[in-house]
């Protein structure tokens, strides 16, 4: 066997900047056409040897690009965590770009090695979709979110989106007629029926008009105390605002831990909010906190409460964030070892709810799939056994900063809308509030960084597609189909 080459320093620079390249392709910057480009040079590279290298290097230009946000949670409190932010960004990026390395070694092993990058680069994306809790953030297909293309999602869902990407990029990369004329075929194909989607009629929306409550509390006063009032009065007076042209209001909405106070520390906090709502309900984004013989627990959930102040719905956010929101076997940490710091039932962190949940909110408001903040990011998570008639996301995002975060989160609820066939109502302490409709498309919005409120219309919903329906069987089968096409190829070419 002839011995490769090694990847010179120049090369390996080389293919980090084209992930950097490639991860341009996100929000807000949406420039999929270098997207691609990027990519095709960067598999057209791979298949000429050290597959796995360059696929490592690639992903940590990518992820170091693409995830840039996650330096912001750091500068909160600079002064006591800023040392942090680099490093974070740096072992986040090596570690999310192990799974592409470990997708381009393997595809480097099929006798195809176009196709073969193609299905592992795709086997990669479901893993770090998957593994550890998950953390599908910044996948290949997101850079179709602002395109017709990003219709396909509805039948194929994000990682079969990712497959179709990828074998655009894996077909340009062969640098021949034939490639480049199939890479076009596909992409015009995507974008045809994209186009044929979003002209399909959509069925009558319900009468209902919600209000969207956007405080813009800045994070670093969110908690203080001297500021809570304030925050807290904003928030009723927007609830308390008289209706404008749509007609009254059938529900407030506040966002993700919006209320500064505890329930249980003052319980007519209730009644005093839904006072000011004129008879509308309200969904409240709170901390809930509760005592029991394991000690002091605290959970991230949304209560929605009716005209006297009575709680309709309550909700518990189940995915929560690994090391933002709780600290992985914190409980054991502290049985064992002591370290209180580390364990939810001290109070330190969140305890997750026990998973997804519809929220029946009567004939008038129907049935709605709350989210709150990063569960928007896992398609799996929306596919619960009862359908919902809309999605409702409460968010803080303040934690993103104002150049990519709360862009790239907003994107994402954008596809599990086209995903499910549901319309999704966004509503940020500060970042991306907005109404969506089922096809992904923005039909009402506030202005970014603002402080204010917004009456819109609940979009119609859908009946469901294919990955509402199936999940992720239509992609696992793209990818066993990937897999064999790249074999029979391989042997077709011995006989």
């Amino acid at each position: 066997m002839k011995r490769q080459r090694p990847l010179g320093w120049l090369w390996a620079m080389a293919m980090v900047g084209l992930g950097a390249v490639m991860a341009l392709g996100l929000e807000p910057f949406g420039l999929w056409p270098l997207s691609l480009l990027a990519f095709a040079l960067v598999i057209a590279k791979a298949v000429r040897g050290h597959a796995g290298r360059v696929g490592w290097l690639a992903g940590v230009g990518y992820f170091g690009a693409g995830l840039s946000w996650i330096v912001e949670p750091f500068l909160i409190d600079a002064a006591r965590y800023g040392w942090m932010a680099p490093f974070a960004l740096l072992f986040m990026a090596c570690g999310l770009a192990l799974f592409w390395a470990a997708g381009f070694w393997l595809g480097a092993k099929v006798p195809n090695r176009h196709l073969g990058l193609v299905a592992g680069l795709t086997l990669a994306e479901f893993a770090r979709g998957y593994a550890l809790t998950g953390f599908p953030w910044a996948l290949v297909s997101h850079i179709w979110v602002q395109t017709p293309i990003a219709q396909v999602d509805a039948l194929v869902g994000p990682f079969g989106l990712a497959l179709l990407t990828a074998l655009v990029a894996a077909c340009a990369a062969r640098l021949d007629l034939r490639g480049l004329g199939t890479a076009g075929a596909l992409l015009a194909a995507g974008w045809v029926y994209g186009l044929y989607a979003l002209s399909l009629p959509d069925p009558a929306a319900p009468q209902v008009t919600l209000r969207l409550v956007q405080p813009d509390a800045a994070q670093d006063a969110k908690w203080d105390p001297v500021h809570a009032q304030t925050f807290y009065d904003s928030l009723m007076t927007a609830t308390a605002a008289p209706a404008g042209p749509l007609g009254k209001v059938d529900l407030v909405i506040w966002p993700e831990t919006a209320l500064p106070y505890s329930v249980e520390e003052f319980p007519d906090l209730p009644a005093q909010i839904a006072a000011q709502a004129q008879g509308a309900a309200v969904a409240v984004g709170l901390q809930r906190i509760a005592q029991s013989a394991e000690g002091t627990r605290a959970w991230n959930s949304l209560k929605v409460y009716g005209a006297q102040g009575q709680e309709l719905a309550a909700y518990d956010k189940h995915h929560l964030v690994p090391f933002g929101e709780y600290i992985p076997l914190g409980d054991l940490a502290y049985e064992w070892f002591g370290l209180r710091a580390f364990a939810a039932q001290t109070g330190a962190a969140y305890t997750a709810g026990p998973g997804p949940k519809v929220l029946d909110l009567g004939a008038k408001l129907g049935k709605v799939l709350p989210l709150i903040c990063y569960e928007a990011v896992f398609p799996q998570d929306l596919r619960t056994p009862e359908r919902a008639s809309w999605i409702l996301q409460i968010t803080n995002d303040a934690w993103f900063g104002t150049v990519s975060g709360p862009f790239q989160h907003a994107a994402q609820a954008r596809l599990r809308a086209i995903e499910q066939g549901l319309p999704l109502v966004r509503v940020a302490n500060t970042g991306v509030t907005e109404v969506i409709d089922a096809r992904g498309r923005i039909t009402a919005s506030l202005p970014f960084g603002t402080s204010g409120y917004l009456d819109a219309a609940l979009p119609a919903a859908l009946s469901a597609p294919p990955y509402a329906r199936w999940g992720e069987i239509p992609a696992l089968i793209l990818l066993a189909g990937c897999f064999l096409w790249a074999l029979r190829k391989a042997k077709s070419r011995k006989a």
